[in-house]
């Protein structure tokens, strides 16, 4: 007579009997009671990058609903005829335009969740500072998009500030999918700022990742250690600067060209309205706007989408609350209550500081 020496089995719930295969069928049985190895920390799906709030000009207040950002003209020069009187009829004195640029506070922007106690007693693992990570990761995207939608209205405004004043760039038809168009387009970006008298120092340009590594991948000006000054290392996947301008990338950027009907609808509930005064107004709504028609579709065009470049004084943010997490326990429901939040808003400052790179022929069209 056989015997039944069956081991036991120490991760299956009850377990008796024979050992099964740990075939997929099987596995969440078998392994039901084993605790999940985590090294020392959870790693979180990835980590969000925030690029562009470090591109802008913010102004911190601690009361009020927002911020005025003075405009000036610009000064004229005219040569003296000895004698003539400075205050007489000679129109030596220049008179500078004046305007203003008010930006309001939005309404608090929110991340919340709720741990019930009895989990997070079970639970092995510390959760709050991981919910507590990703609830800020979810605020600094939103406001990653924010800035570049903000951005993209800025390079489409087609108002000046103030009367005989300078306006938005839109560079159309360009080529953003090869490393050549893309040397071409930022070329265009620095003459176009030079041109409206952009100061050189602060400027940038934020691609995609699929253009941003496009220009390490062939040999072009971009890389060229005799034409970059060594601004670039396709080793490291890094690439400084193209024309004075500094480069970035953000997984974002290809997202926001899209369609109002395809973008987040909360971003309307905001008392800011960056579009009103581009070409495309119609379809405002807060941060959203129709942006489709800045990038090219259809088959093999996927990746020929657009990019903006500028000076940090073409957008603003006025911020009131910066961000901040909080918690509560409450008794009611046995449950922590988890919540990220921030007070900001974002207009447009100087729109001759940004420069749309379009790959189509106009981004109303």
């Amino acid at each position: 007579m056989a015997l039944d020496n069956f081991p036991s089995i120490p991760g299956k719930v009850n377990g008796t009997g024979a050992r099964t295969a740990n075939n997929a069928a099987n596995f969440a049985a078998n392994n039901a009671l084993f605790l999940k190895v985590f090294s020392g920390e959870i790693l979180t799906a990835f980590d969000e990058s925030n690029v562009a709030k470090d591109l802008i000009m913010t102004r911190t207040i601690s009361s009020g609903k927002s911020a005025q950002f003075p405009v000036t003209g610009k000064a004229e020069a005219k040569y003296h005829i000895p004698g003539n009187d400075l205050l007489g009829t000679g129109d030596y004195l220049s008179q500078i335009a004046h305007n203003e640029k008010v930006i309001n506070i939005d309404d608090m922007l929110v991340a919340s969740t709720l741990i019930p106690r009895i989990d997070e007693v079970k639970n092995h693992y510390d959760l709050r500072s991981i919910y507590g990570k990703e609830l800020g990761k979810a605020l600094a995207k939103r406001l990653d998009i924010q800035i570049l939608k903000t951005m993209f209205a800025a390079g489409l405004t087609n108002t000046a500030n103030y009367t005989g004043g300078p306006t938005g760039t839109e560079l159309t038809g360009a080529d953003t999918m090869s490393a050549g168009g893309l040397v071409t387009a930022l070329f265009e970006c620095a003459r176009s700022l030079d041109e409206k008298e952009v100061p050189s120092d602060g400027r940038y340009a934020i691609l995609t990742p699929f253009q941003y590594y496009k220009l390490l991948t062939a040999d072009n000006v971009a890389i060229n250690k005799d034409t970059s000054s060594g601004s670039a290392d396709a080793a490291k996947g890094s690439i400084l600067e193209v024309a004075g301008i500094r480069l970035y990338k953000s997984p974002h950027l290809a997202g926001v060209q899209v369609a109002v009907g395809s973008q987040t609808a909360d971003d309307a509930n905001v008392a800011n309205s960056p579009f009103a005064a581009t070409a495309i107004n119609n379809d405002d709504a807060g941060y959203n706007a129709d942006l489709a028609g800045v990038r090219e579709t259809g088959s093999g065009q996927d990746d020929n989408v657009g990019f903006v470049a500028g000076h940090s004084s073409a957008v603003g943010c006025v911020k009131l609350l910066d961000l901040a997490t909080e918690s509560v326990y409450l008794i009611e429901r046995q449950s922590t209550l988890f919540v990220a939040k921030y007070a900001m808003g974002l207009g447009v400052l100087r729109p001759e500081s940004a420069v749309v790179v379009n790959t189509t022929a106009s981004a109303a069209s």
